[in-house]
């Protein structure tokens, strides 16, 4: 006791607490001074000590003091009651009601501005929540307690870690800044994730963290970069806004506010998304993209755009809607489908094409193409009912046309190559047409040239197949089994034989550049294509046939029934 008491007199000659304990709050013109006294409830021993200290009482083992209903608590005391207040060392213990507590070794408390001043090992509890400090300052009119000397807040879930914090027992709010880092599960147990900002907001009674400036949270093979968003400790989403970037390995999700849940693995983002696939090189934007990171699915929307730059050149189509599915995810069966629903138009510099909906199946590269769909490829257009085009690497390798189909080659503003079937083959070489096939009832409009490249004539012809090779863009030679046609010279084709019956060239639906997909144009009135009747099949079950015929003997019945009462009630 005499040693502890030498160490006290010789700390309180030499460093007057009230200047020593660290950075003082500024002067709040609008804080008035309490009017209440500081209480002294206990103390073993107390004397004064002229030459040491004029105006304080010296206040040794088990003191105790009360200022409006708060206890505090310490081994030894200078008690300024002149101003209201007091300095204490050793044990040093504050308790506010039922829920809050704050110890540490010494403790500089003025009774005027309610402020106490807590060095060394720092504890402030609160109900579920511990704050960990060097040097904290609480200030009881606010209810405000901060550090800024490093600080560490502990709840039921997390730590939070900072250079300079405060917390606020009223509200639960806790405001960190410089080097914060907040820990989900907090150790010793595994972290699942782990945030990292400079100015950070959180509450401990809802878990959530709101962060500003330049913040990164990482949650396994998840990392988001943000400067302004919200955290859910409880749930594990992140809400984030600002053209945040959610990066989960070769996956990007940026957009104006970006929603990622890591329990289900899913990301959303709104307002000029951009959700890009750098393994695969393609990307969607539009004002909404989301993706399923344990399915594998994705889909854009509202502007959406899917831009492939896995090839040569690269590939913009437009849809209402996309929707990306994976199959298998994980295997090495693995593949994908995407599907693009109304007014899709598409563009790469050597190929266009327009249709109201798409499939695309990863297996074969196949892409499928529904409802008035055209394609065209430098002056050359395609059509039909159903259109179907595979890829090999960055070039088309075939195109068939399903019903309907008709091929038109522009040769100027009067003229054009036109053959027409029920179905048409494709096959291209080095993205060049290299032979097409026509099926049934097949109809062609040929124009010759001769050697001088002068035009001949118009070559009229129908059959039930036709193939034609080219080579170099140009007529390497025609088969057709048999045919029945007419050569007209160029001057005198009658006007009737111009155009086949379902000729039609839409150039002005035609998507003229990556910014043009988006401009919807319809087809002019009349010239959309009447898809073909299917007649059903015939009945091939034994049942089936039966029910047929009994149903037309009981329709005869009841016709001779009704034909026998007519005849009654003429007579």
């Amino acid at each position: 006791m005499k040693k502890f008491r030498t160490i006290f007199l010789c700390l309180c000659s030499v460093l007057p607490l009230s200047m020593t304990m660290g950075p003082v709050r500024k002067d709040d013109k609008s804080r008035k001074p309490s009017d209440s006294r500081v209480h002294l409830l206990h103390a073993d021993r107390l004397y004064f000590n002229q030459r040491i200290h004029s105006t304080a009482q010296f206040l040794v083992g088990d003191v105790r003091f009360n200022h409006e209903g708060t206890l505090m608590y310490c081994d030894s005391a200078l008690f300024y009651e002149a101003t209201n207040s007091f300095d204490a060392f050793g044990n040093v213990r504050m308790i506010q009601g039922d829920t809050l507590s704050l110890v540490g070794e010494v403790l500089y408390y003025d009774g005027l501005d309610q402020m106490a001043r807590v060095r060394h090992n720092v504890v402030l509890r609160h109900r579920e929540s511990t704050l960990y400090a060097d040097s904290l300052d609480y200030d009881r009119l606010y209810d405000l307690g901060y550090f800024f000397e490093g600080g560490r807040l502990v709840d039921k879930d997390n730590e939070l870690t900072s250079d300079w914090g405060e917390y606020s027992p009223t509200t639960r709010e806790a405001a960190f800044n410089y080097n914060v880092r907040l820990v989900n599960p907090r150790p010793p147990r595994q972290a699942k994730s782990v945030l990292i900002s400079d100015t950070l907001h959180y509450n401990t009674r809802t878990g959530i963290a709101h962060v500003l400036g330049p913040s990164n949270i990482d949650n396994g093979q998840n990392h988001i970069y943000t400067e302004d968003g919200y955290y859910n400790s409880n749930s594990d989403e992140s809400y984030v806004l600002n053209r945040s970037i959610l990066q989960n390995g070769y996956k990007v999700l940026v957009g104006d506010s970006v929603c990622w849940d890591s329990k289900l693995r899913i990301g959303k983002a709104y307002g000029h998304a951009v959700y890009t696939d750098t393994l695969n090189k393609n990307k969607f934007t539009g004002n909404y993209a989301m993706y399923n990171d344990s399915t594998g699915y994705a889909e854009a929307a509202d502007s959406a755009v899917l831009i492939d730059y896995s090839q040569r050149d690269t590939f913009y189509a437009h849809a209402d809607s996309f929707f990306l599915y994976t199959y298998h995810i994980d295997t090495d069966s693995m593949y994908r489908m995407l599907h693009a629903y109304h007014h899709v138009r598409a563009y790469r510099s050597d190929v266009q094409a327009v249709c109201d909906s798409m499939v695309y199946d990863g297996r074969d590269s196949c892409t499928t193409m529904y409802r008035d769909p055209i394609i065209w490829q430098e002056g050359q257009q395609l059509l039909g009912e159903q259109i179907k085009a595979w890829r090999n690497d960055s070039t088309l390798d075939s195109v068939y046309v399903i019903n309907q189909a008709l091929s038109v080659e522009r040769i100027d503003s009067v003229h054009y190559n036109q053959v027409a079937s029920k179905e048409m083959h494709t096959y291209f070489e080095n993205g060049e047409v290299r032979l097409t096939v026509a099926d049934v009832n097949v109809y062609v409009n040929y124009y010759p040239f001769d050697d001088d490249s002068l035009m001949i004539g118009m070559n009229h012809t129908e059959s039930s197949q036709m193939k034609l090779y080219m080579k170099d863009r140009k007529v390497e030679k025609i088969w057709m089994p048999e045919a029945s046609g007419v050569m007209y010279p160029l001057f005198l084709i009658p006007p009737g034989e111009l155009y086949l019956e379902n000729f039609a060239w839409f150039d002005y639906v035609r998507p003229q550049n990556k910014d043009d997909i988006f401009h919807w144009r319809s087809k002019r009135a009349g010239t959309e294509l009447k898809e073909s009747v299917r007649h059903a099949a015939p009945q091939q079950r034994l049942s089936d046939i039966q029910n047929g015929e009994n149903n037309g003997r009981n329709a005869k019945k009841r016709r001779s029934k009704d034909s026998e009462n007519d005849t009654k009630n003429k007579n």
